[in-house]
Parts: C-alpha cells; structure tokens; sequence
C-alpha cells in the first residue's frame, strides 16, 4: 500500500481507503462489512470513511461494533464521521453546521463508533444558514477539546474554503485541512480547475468519493442494464441514476474500456489507477458490497505505472 500526506498536515493516509456509503447498515449483512473491513486493513488501507447521514446513523452503529470487536490497534488507522444532513431527524438544530449540530452531532458519532475521538470530521455541505466562522469556531472547539483531530469540508465550493481559512487565520484558528469532493474521470471541473488555487494556497488534502460515478465507470452499464442488483437499480437513487445513465457518458466509458482491456486491465482498474495518478488526490475511496469488488479495486495500485503519458493522452482525448 502506497501512503500519501493529508494535504500539508503530518498525517499519513492510504492511497486507497474504504468507504461505507450505501452499504454499511444498508446495502450489505454485517458480516460482510466485517470482512471487507478486515480485508482492508491487511491489505493496508488505514482509513474508513462514514457520516452521520449513512443509513441514519446506522452505518457508523455497524462499524464501531466492528471496531471495538477487532480491537485494532488505534494508531493504525484512522476513522472520519460527516456532519451537516443528520441522522435523519429533521427537527431545528438536528441538521446544518451550527454550534449545537456540530457538537451534539460529534459526541453521538463517537458513542456510534465506539471511539474517544474522530481523526477526520467533515462539514458534510456548505450550510448557508449558518456564517462560516460560527463552524470554524466549533471545529476549532472540538480539536481542542480532543473529540476531534482534523476537519474539512466536503462538496464546498473554492470561494467557502477560501473563506474558512481566511477566518480561521484572522482569529487563530485551526482552518480545514481536508475536502471531500466527488472526482472521477467523467467529473472533472471543480477538483482539477476550480480547486487549483487552494491547492497551493492552502495544502488542501483531498479524500475523493464516487472515483467509479457510481459504478458506470465499472463497465457493468456499457450494454445497458446488468441483471443483477446494481447501485443504480436501488430504489431511491433515482437521481443518481438519471446523473449517470447518459448516452455521451456511456459512448466514453465504451472507449476506455478498450484502452483498458489493450492494457490487459479492467476498466474499474483503470478509472481508479487513474485518479491515484493526479498528485492532489491523498486518497481514493472506495465503495465495495462484496470482497471480490475491493479485490479487483485494489488491483489498481499496480496499474499506476501502466499510464504512462502516451495512454494518459488517449485518455484525455476520449474524456475531451
């Protein structure tokens, strides 16, 4: 396993790292999640990323059973919990980056996950009724209490991240270290563009999400829908598959599966070897329902040094 700095902080993360989004207490039994947790871990993925918003709280339930099962040792890896959308009460105050939310929602993440404190604690959203210093003083309040050991934000905008730190300087602060941002190769502007800036100004680390949009870049959808149980088949995620399913997008995915299969790869191994290629990303997350996918996934780190510039340029010319 290949590690990389949290941005500008000390903090070493696994180039890969597994996700719990749509699964843990979801998608998949608990046993499962156990072994892909397992599996993870020996394969040295060192952190595992939840929210207070997965399956209701009941994702972060699954894992810290798991943890506190396992009983790793707690300098080994690291955990992250997400705050913004709730645990799905929607009562005032039981969602958004207030001062209250942003506490009351760290002390039940931790008693979920069995821990005494969350290495990485994102603002899952910008929160437009709540002024950005107000949640910049609480994160700071919860580094230094201990609940807390780094904080980002996730799906902010350059302009918000911008201005966190800026206060964050004004009044000494500790500003984010880390975003979270959807990056895949059908996904591109804001991480590669937009975040450019922040990047050199403020060491921004980045934990990226949806590196497969949402399995289409998998290969499984290039001949229309597969017959079995698909993230995009769920029902909910509507959205998400209108996203995804477009004619242009899967006339792409086609392309790149020919330039992985002459790579003698498949094509999830060639979507995620090439976010590890972009220096910017610390780490990839991935999302997996059973060992055989995180397998596979985790095939990529060999495959980094198989796009050399001339395939990148193919690439880029089918993603143009």
């Amino acid at each position: 396993m290949e590690y990389r700095r949290l941005g500008n902080s000390g903090l070493q993360v696994s180039a890969f790292s597994l996700g719990s989004w749509l699964t843990f207490g979801s998608q998949i039994d608990n046993d499962i999640a156990e072994q892909l947790m397992i599996a993870a871990y020996e394969a040295g993925i060192n952190f595992f990323d939840n929210a207070e918003i997965y399956a209701h709280g009941r994702s972060e339930i699954v894992m810290g059973e798991i943890l506190k099962k396992l009983n790793w040792d707690r300098t080994s890896y690291t955990v992250s919990s997400k705050v913004f959308f709730g645990d799905g009460r929607k009562l005032p105050n039981q969602t958004g980056l207030s001062r209250k939310h942003v506490f009351e929602a760290c002390d039940a993440a931790l008693k979920r996950l069995h821990l005494d404190y969350i290495d990485l604690y994102f603002c899952h959203r910008p929160d437009p009724n709540t002024p950005i210093i107000e949640t910049v003083w609480a994160m700071n309040h919860l580094i230094q209490q201990g609940k807390v050991l780094y904080w980002g934000t996730s799906e902010w905008s350059a302009q918000q991240i911008t201005e966190a730190h800026y206060a964050a300087q004004r009044y000494h602060l500790i500003g984010p270290t880390m975003e979270q941002p959807q990056y895949n190769m059908l996904h591109r502007e804001r991480f590669e563009v937009e975040y450019e800036p922040i990047y050199k100004n403020f060491g921004l680390g980045t934990t990226i999400w949806s590196p497969l949009a949402s399995g289409l870049l998998s290969g499984k959808y290039n001949n229309g829908m597969p017959s079995d149980n698909t993230r995009l088949q769920r029902q909910g995620l509507d959205w998400l598959r209108e996203q995804a399913l477009q004619e242009v997008k899967l006339a792409k995915v086609r392309q790149l599966t020919r330039i992985a299969q002459n790579l003698d790869i498949s094509m999830p191994v060639l979507a995620l070897a090439w976010c590890l290629k972009n220096p910017n990303v610390s780490t990839v997350i991935l999302g997996a329902s059973k060992l055989t996918q995180l397998t596979e996934n985790l095939k990529a780190l060999d495959a980094v040094p198989l796009l050399t510039t001339e395939i990148m340029e193919a690439i880029y010319k089918v993603l143009a």
